[in-house]
């Protein structure tokens, strides 16, 4: 039960993280995901790469929950990436509803992520 439970949690969390992927297209699709505007060639540079390191990061997660040689890697780097966004947007007053709604989606996935991670050293 929990190897099934874990793998579920890797594929979704992995899945959560391949979303923004879609940014790495362009302006159009990264203002729609984040709702900010994107005009700056230099603000779509740094967002469009942040996309493709989520890519990286949820292919990680992804392929983690077949290979179980890779799970504790990934579940450092996934939790990380979320915890490093909760961190970031706890520190940063204001900001939209579209980056909110990031907000709680990252805390179900953290909470996800290091409650399987419990499981499996117990």
């Amino acid at each position: 039960m929990t190897e099934t439970l874990t793998t579920l949690v890797l594929i979704a969390v992995g899945l959560l993280h391949l979303l923004p992927v879609a940014g790495v297209f362009g302006a159009r699709q990264l203002d729609r995901l984040y709702g900010v505007s994107t005009a700056s060639p230099s603000m779509q540079l740094l967002l469009r790469h942040r996309a493709a390191l989520f890519g990286i990061v949820g292919g990680l997660l992804l392929l983690a929950a077949a290979d179980h040689a890779l799970r504790p890697v990934a579940f450092a780097v996934g939790g990380f990436s979320l915890a490093s966004y909760l961190l970031l947007a706890a520190l940063t007053p204001g900001y939209n509803a579209h980056l909110g709604r990031v907000v709680v989606i990252d805390q179900v996935a953290l909470g996800a992520l290091f409650g399987v991670w419990l499981l499996g050293r117990f």
